[in-house]
Parts: structure tokens; C-alpha cells; sequence
């Protein structure tokens, strides 16, 4: 029996995004292996959290930049760590390596903040998240607490690809780790029996806080000119005020906030709408989407790592430091994939074309629907090539043998972090003068 630590960057909430689902559906593995689990967080509580506790987990605070960490890690003695995003990496990576250097250090990314910060720069600067520009400084940072870990997760096939052929990570330091995705709803309610368009995520994750303002200012009112009578609904937790200010009967456009039961809303509309300009990872809502049967209207970032590519691009592995827009094989999504660039004319009346056809044509609405179930199959059966589980515990047994093999690894720890170390440790002496 393994005793595993998870270091979290937030408390984990499955109802709130997709990255609240994985980190609960990880730590459910690992009690399923019958490890210990303990979650260490310097994170302020939330309303919205899992019970860890109710599920078998020991919950304990953390402080941050104080060596009280120290021991109680040396306390704990964990066989593995789990740092929940690079920032949580940087914070404690080198403390866990001082106190418990043999124990496996394993980094969860949820996905690649750097590469989805390069695309809101690129939409900034050029309207089309295809021009992102990958060699940037917070790569760097990301790019060296993943080789500093023993083992990084991955949620999608495209950053795998990205990080192995791109950036030259070893793949002995990589693990594919699919979103787990829930059971499929049935039976579904009919063409007739949904209405409206619906929208969720998060208004704290900033792909999504965007998403709905392209809605409210652009999408939304030449949708509406053609579909009077619909509505859009807009889910999402933790909405600011400036989200609730867009609420507007007359125009159709209904802030919601947040959702209690996700199926429930999703198999009540007709189509959701997710036009994500910028992004990372893999969309838990347009899995949910399909598992409600719901078509879904979203962009070649939202079906990222969803869809395969086609074979005749090499897109999804740029050759230069461009993260260049994939050609994706649209003719498998379960609904449509429009463009990313807004500012375009064109682009709107694709979204306002499609979003009608779905919404009017019962026939184009049914055989989106069908190629749900087949979408969600082909994600399922996206798996990698070994077990979450027995990889972890593979590693354990074989440590020192994998980081023998790692150069650039242990040359980063030779190098690289003292600076953060020991900022760390001028903030806590600076904090010890103060009291």
C-alpha cells in the first residue's frame, strides 16, 4: 500500500470544471488501489468542494513559503507526491525533495496553463488563437517543473504530442490521463420535448468569462435575429458581478449561474453553445454534452483532444515556435466546429448558420445527436498504454533506476530553483520579523 500526499493549488470541485473532476476522479483511483491519501492545501475553503474527508481522505492545511511544510511532510513520509499544477511544483517541490527524496514526484498539470495563456495572447494580438506563440518565458517555468517531476500528467493527446515532439520531454517522464468521463444519460428528450441554447463553465476560468461575452456582444444577437423566440442560458459557477449585469429577458440572454444538477440542464436544451476562442486541455461541458445526447457548436479548441485529426495535417505538431490551428475531422463532431476569429464576418454567419440549422432542422439536429454516443466512444477509448495505477507503482519500485536515465532532470535541480528556494525562505524569515 502506497501513502500518497496530493498537494492541491485549489480544493477540488468536481460541479464547478473539468479540472475539479479529474483531481477528485485521481484521488478516487488511489483510495481504489486501497493507498492512503492525504490532501494538503494552502487554499482558502469553498462552498462548492468535495467531502475528502467523507470519502476517506486525511484533509490538512498547509502554509505556504514556512518550513512548518517540512515537517509535516517528513511526518507524513509519503512514497509519492502529487503537485496539483506547476505553480504548487515550484512552491513545495524542493521541500518534499529535502525532506523525502525518495518519494515519487508526480506533477498533474490539468492541462497546459502556458500553451492556453499563449493563445489568449495570440486572440489579444491577432483575433486567431492559431498564432500562439509556444517558446514563451511561462513555458519555460512549466516546461522545467515538468522535467524537474518524475512523472507528469497529461489530459490530452495533443499536448502529449506537443510536449514529446515540440519540446523534447522524454516520454518516460509523460503518463496520458484521460478525463473520466461519466455515464451516458438514457433516455434523452426528444428534438421536441428540449428548447433554447445553453452555455456553462466556470466565470472564473478566463476561456469561459470570454466565451460568454462573445455570446452577449457579438453571437448572440445575430442568433437571436434569426431564432426570436430562443434563449440562451448561461450556467457557470462563482458568477461575478459583472456577469449577472448581462442578464436581459427582452434580449433572451438568461445569466443563471450556477447548476445543481449539469445533466438536468443539459438535456433540457437543444444545443449548447461554447465558442472558446482560447483554451487547454480537454472541455468537460462538451463531454457532458455528449453524454446528455445534446449537439454542440464549439471551435477546433473546444473539440482539441476530443476528435482526431486528419491525416493529411501535421498541425497538431508544429515545426515552428507557432502553435498552428489543426485540421480537425469535423464530419465526427456531434453538432459543428466554427472558427476562432470573431472579429471576421464570415465567422459569425457560420456560427449564426449552424446554430440555426440545428435549432430549426429536426433531421441535421438527429444525426448530430446520434454521433454523440459515437464521439464519446472514441474519447473513452482513447487509454493509456498503462494503468494510472500500476505506473505509480511501477516507478516507486524502480526510482532510482528512472531518474538515473533523466539528465535533464537532474541537471535542472542542479541548476535551476534556488531562486525559488530561497525567495521561499527570505519570505518566511521576513515573516518570522514581523510577528
Amino acid at each position: 500500500m502506497l501513502n500518497v500526499v496530493v498537494i492541491g493549488y485549489v480544493w477540488p470541485e468536481p460541479n464547478s470544471s473539468a479540472a475539479g473532476q479529474n483531481m477528485l476522479s485521481l484521488i478516487k483511483r488511489c483510495l481504489a488501489a486501497n493507498f492512503k491519501v492525504t490532501f494538503l492545501t494552502a487554499a482558502t475553503d469553498s462552498e462548492h468542494k468535495a467531502d475528502l474527508e467523507a470519502i476517506g481522505v486525511n484533509v490538512r492545511p498547509v502554509t505556504l513559503n514556512c518550513s512548518s511544510f517540512n515537517t509535516l511532510i517528513a511526518h507524513i513520509a509519503p512514497d509519492v507526491v502529487i503537485f496539483d499544477r506547476y505553480m504548487t511544483e515550484e512552491q513545495f517541490s524542493w521541500r518534499v525533495k529535502e525532506t523525502c527524496p525518495d518519494a515519487l514526484r508526480i506533477l498533474n498539470t490539468e492541462d497546459l496553463h502556458s500553451l492556453r495563456q499563449a493563445r489568449f495572447e495570440a486572440v489579444k494580438k491577432h483575433g486567431d488563437a492559431g498564432h500562439a506563440q509556444l517558446n514563451s518565458e511561462l513555458a519555460q517555468r512549466e516546461l522545467a517543473a515538468i522535467i524537474r517531476s518524475d512523472l507528469t500528467l497529461i489530459i490530452s493527446q495533443h499536448e502529449m504530442n506537443l510536449l514529446k515532439q515540440h519540446y523534447g520531454v522524454p516520454e518516460a517522464q509523460l503518463q496520458y490521463h484521460p478525463l473520466v468521463v461519466g455515464q451516458s444519460v438514457c433516455p434523452t428528450p426528444s428534438f421536441e420535448q428540449r428548447s433554447h441554447f445553453v452555455h456553462i463553465g466556470n466565470f472564473r476560468h478566463a476561456p469561459n468569462w470570454d466565451a460568454v461575452l462573445q455570446l452577449k456582444q457579438t453571437l448572440w444577437p445575430a442568433i437571436r435575429k434569426a431564432l426570436p423566440k430562443a434563449e440562451i442560458h448561461i450556467y457557470g459557477a462563482y458568477p461575478p458581478k459583472k456577469a449577472t449585469q448581462l442578464h436581459n429577458e427582452k434580449q433572451g440572454f438568461l445569466v443563471k449561474g450556477w447548476a445543481k444538477d449539469v445533466e438536468s440542464v443539459m438535456t433540457s436544451a437543444k444545443v449548447l453553445i461554447a465558442p472558446l476562442r482560447f483554451g487547454a486541455g480537454i472541455k468537460g461541458k462538451l463531454l457532458d454534452a455528449m453524454r446528455c445526447a445534446t449537439p454542440s457548436i464549439t471551435t477546433w479548441i473546444g473539440a482539441e483532444g476530443i476528435v482526431p485529426y486528419t491525416a493529411s495535417t501535421n498541425a497538431d505538431v508544429p515545426t515552428n515556435t507557432e502553435d498552428t490551428q489543426p485540421s480537425l475531422q469535423s464530419k465526427h463532431w456531434p453538432g459543428a466546429l466554427c472558427g476562432t476569429d470573431l472579429s471576421k464576418q464570415d465567422v459569425v454567419q457560420d456560427y449564426v448558420d449552424k446554430a440555426v440549422a440545428l435549432y430549426r432542422d429536426e433531421n441535421a439536429w438527429n444525426t448530430a445527436k446520434n454521433l454523440t454516443l459515437t464521439a464519446l466512444d472514441s474519447f473513452k477509448h482513447q487509454q493509456p498504454d498503462e494503468p494510472f495505477i500500476e505506473k505509480i507503482t511501477k516507478l516507486k519500485q524502480e526510482l532510482n533506476k528512472h531518474r538515473s536515465d533523466l539528465f535533464m532532470q537532474s541537471l535542472l535541480w542542479h541548476q535551476t530553483l534556488a531562486a525559488s528556494k530561497y525567495m521561499s525562505q527570505w519570505i518566511e524569515a521576513k515573516n518570522k520579523q514581523g510577528h
